[in-house]
């Protein structure tokens, strides 16, 4: 009876032994069976970022590139500002000129007024164009290329509004007109601009006849002849302005 007392004090022990390891197995079980993606992060990241030193090292970036840019400008200005005060220096007007200029920075026109025997006549002056088939090599000393040109429109206005319009081209010591209009003050848009035949078509003499009634009136070789350097000198100015514009834009 003792004996069997011992026994059954052994087998309770025994199974309470088992079911101990029992259990451990179970708990490694279940380690081992853990999907993998559970395993290797055992806590979820949160979403996808940009990190602070990416971002750090693009501002960086556009900061030197910024500057970089505000140097080349700054240097530009500076020679562009050499040439503008030393062309300013010499840039006067001969004795003989007839006209007041009226020059507006960053206005892409020059316009020359003056009075003569009643009449009021302005000139336009348009920018000067290149030929694109001319070489640098072609341009001398006084900054005029042989294939330079202005635009010019001449007005000649009579006291009743009654004008004359001529559309021409100067070159150096020589002008051409290309069209000759007449308006006329008090008719529609339609009707105030009669603007004749083509002037290539009118006789040689009516042709020369007008050439020399825009002499008269101030518009000949030696005047076209200064405007030239001075249109010249205005295309100076006026990248010197559009580049101190740009540098203020990169400044703010």
């Amino acid at each position: 009876m003792g004996f069997a007392l011992c026994v059954r004090r052994s087998a309770s022990r025994l199974a309470s032994v088992c079911n101990g390891r029992l259990g451990q197995v179970r708990s490694i079980s279940t380690v081992v069976n853990r999907p993998l993606s559970l395993a290797r992060n055992p806590s979820p990241l949160p979403p996808p970022f940009v990190s602070r030193g990416f971002l750090y090292s693009t501002a960086v970036d556009r900061m030197t590139s910024e500057q970089t840019l505000l140097r080349i400008i700054e240097s530009e200005i500076n020679s562009a500002r050499e040439i503008d005060d030393r062309d300013l220096d010499e840039e006067t007007a001969p004795g003989s000129f007839p006209f007041k200029i009226e020059d507006n920075p960053g206005n892409q026109t020059v316009t020359l007024t003056r009075e003569y025997n009643g009449e009021d006549i302005k000139v336009v002056v348009s920018m000067p164009s290149l030929d694109g088939d001319e070489d640098d090599d072609d341009e001398d000393d006084e900054g005029l290329s042989n294939g330079s040109s202005i635009p010019l429109v001449v007005t000649v206005t009579k006291k009743s509004g009654l004008s004359l319009e001529f559309s021409c081209m100067a070159f150096p010591d020589e002008i051409a007109i290309d069209a000759l209009s007449v308006n006329q003050p008090g008719y529609s848009l339609d009707q105030a601009v009669n603007e004749g035949p083509d002037f290539e078509d009118l006789d040689k003499n009516l042709k020369k006849t007008f050439y020399k009634y825009l002499e008269l009136r101030g518009v000949k070789p030696s005047t076209t002849n200064f405007l030239h350097e001075y249109m010249m000198r205005k295309v100076k100015r006026e990248y010197l302005l559009w580049l101190k514009n740009v540098k203020k834009f990169m400044e703010e």
